[in-house]
Formats: C-alpha cells, sequence, structure tokens
C-alpha cells in the first residue's frame, strides 16, 4: 500500500496547511489518529474531524480492543507451498486457491521463508511448460511475524509502515499459529469486504458439487429448505431463528470457531469456512448423501 509522506507544515501553522497535511496522510493516517485521540482532545474545527471519523467508523474501536489471534485464519487453513515445489504444482495452487499471494516455507510451515506473489511468478516466468524446477528464494517477499497479542492497531500501522499486506502470528515456541492479511484487519472496522472469493448476496449460495453448498451464514432458512428440501427446523425454533448462521449456533449452543463441523438430526453437516468472534460469516452444507 502506497504511503505519501506529510508535506513540511507552514511556518504560521495555518488551518489550510493543517488541513492539507492530513489529507496528505491519507485514510489510514486519519484512522489513527482518530483512534488515538479521544473526542475530549480534538480541538475545535481539527481537520476532518476525528470525531466524525468514528461515528462514520463505529468499528473503529476494534483496533484497539482486538488482538492478532482474535481476527487470524488458523494455522490449518492457510495456503502455502514448500520451497521446491515444482511450477506445474505451484500454479495448479494458485489457480485452485484463488488468492494472489501465498507464504512460502522450507519443509514444514514453522519454517517460513518470505511471500510469493502471482504476479512475480508470472513476470519472471510465465506459465508455460510443466513440472520444471524453479529457483522461488529469488522471488520471494519480506513477512511480518507478530505475536498472538498485538493489538489489531499496532499490526495495521506496522503493515502499512512496511508496505506489507500479510502477516503471520508466532506462537510462544516459534511456530506458525496463524495468518492475517491487511483485509482481515480493515474489515473490522468498516465491515465485510466482498471480493471474487465471497459467495454472491444476491444468490447467497452456490452448489459447488452435487450435495454440497457453499452458503453465506445469512441464508434464509425456508429459501434453503426449498431448495434442498431439508426440514432444517424444529417445531417452535421458527421464531428463534431464520437463517443458515442462527441455525447452527443453535445446534453447537454457542458460536462455532473456522473449521469447526456440526451436524444436524437430519444428517446434513455445517462445516463453518469463515467466522470470527462477533459471528459466522460463511459455511460449506453438505446433504445426508454428500456427508456420508
Amino acid at each position: 500500500m502506497q504511503q505519501t509522506d506529510d508535506p513540511s507544515p507552514s511556518q504560521d501553522g495555518t488551518p489550510d496547511d493543517a488541513e492539507a497535511s492530513s489529507q496528505q496522510r491519507g485514510f489510514f493516517g486519519r484512522m489513527m489518529d482518530a483512534l488515538n485521540t479521544s473526542d475530549d482532545d480534538e480541538p475545535d474545527g481539527a481537520p476532518l474531524g476525528r470525531g466524525a471519523v468514528r461515528e462514520v467508523l463505529p468499528g473503529l474501536d476494534n483496533l484497539r480492543r482486538l488482538r492478532t489471534e482474535d481476527v487470524a485464519t488458523p494455522k490449518a487453513e492457510i495456503v502455502a507451498v514448500p520451497v521446491d515445489i515444482p511450477k506445474s504444482e505451484l500454479v495448479a495452487v494458485f489457480r485452485e486457491s484463488g488468492y494472489s499471494r501465498l507464504p512460502v516455507y522450507d519443509e514444514t510451515l514453522d519454517h517460513p521463508l518470505g511471500l510469493l506473489l502471482l504476479k512475480d511468478l508470472a513476470l519472471e516466468h510465465g506459465f508455460n511448460g510443466h513440472g520444471e524446477t524453479i529457483d522461488l528464494r529469488a522471488l520471494l517477499r519480506g513477512l511480518l511475524f507478530v505475536p498472538p497479542s498485538m493489538p489489531l492497531a499496532v499490526l495495521l500501522q506496522k503493515m502499512q509502515s512496511e508496505r506489507l499486506h500479510m502477516a503471520l502470528v508466532i506462537d510462544e515456541y516459534g511456530g506458525v499459529d496463524g495468518l492475517v492479511t491487511i483485509e482481515d484487519l480493515i474489515e473490522e472496522v468498516v465491515g465485510d469486504i466482498e471480493d471474487e472469493h465471497d459467495t454472491d448476496e444476491e444468490g447467497y449460495w452456490t452448489e459447488e458439487r452435487h450435495g454440497s453448498y457453499i452458503a453465506s451464514a445469512r441464508t434464509p432458512l425456508e429459501e434453503f429448505e426449498a431448495e434442498t428440501g431439508l426440514a432444517l427446523t424444529a417445531d417452535g425454533d421458527e421464531e428463534e431463528i431464520d437463517t443458515l448462521g442462527g441455525l447452527v449456533a443453535l445446534l453447537s449452543g454457542r458460536l462455532p470457531a473456522r473449521g469447526e463441523v456440526i451436524e444436524h438430526d437430519s444428517g446434513a453437516t455445517f462445516e463453518v469456512l469463515d467466522a470470527d468472534p462477533r459471528r459466522i460469516k460463511r459455511l460449506r452444507v453438505r446433504l445426508p448423501a454428500a456427508a456420508e
């Protein structure tokens, strides 16, 4: 992410100069100002109103309240590649995952070497040829290594200053415990950022293969029951829940974490693909025959 250096303030410190300086600092600079300054400390007529930023972005306090472990992708779900992977297999991983950045490791993920960008691979080698060995070490970019207790605000500042979009969470023994992207942090402030990997909200779900669906947690139960022919709610539950996410939370008796699989009495299973400490976001639903 590009940064613009602050212009030198004028000697008289006029409001116009202050406003120009704040605009040059960009979105992240204004967010950090709003996070680090209370409304009582804000001077009258402050540029771009820090209190206004807090009002427009009510999730801003999540950056101070939450830690990296609260939003990190668990180690078991990290898509990464070994440094000696053949080119054809590497291209297949990029294609199947849909990601444009992949961590690269030596032997195990607990020995990370750096970050590989799809554009760097394409510009250097192209996608012609199959199975040849390539030198990934020459293409690697830096990675941040952060503890699970680091506040999100601190991590965001480090990502901005070092112009890195991904960090690995390292546990007390030096092993990799999770992965955090800059998108994870921004979503805590502005809400979900839909991209090409997210389920289309207009359809709520997609059928990845017969009997298996990728669905938004906000999928209306009635619509999904009509699509699959399943009876997912018992008598009396209809008034309590109306979405798939609500159903899964009811079945588990709590808010399940990413990677958990919740079973339904019908034989269907619900795998939590994406969730944070506050809500379920995305599910894989397998119908009874597919679950078996």
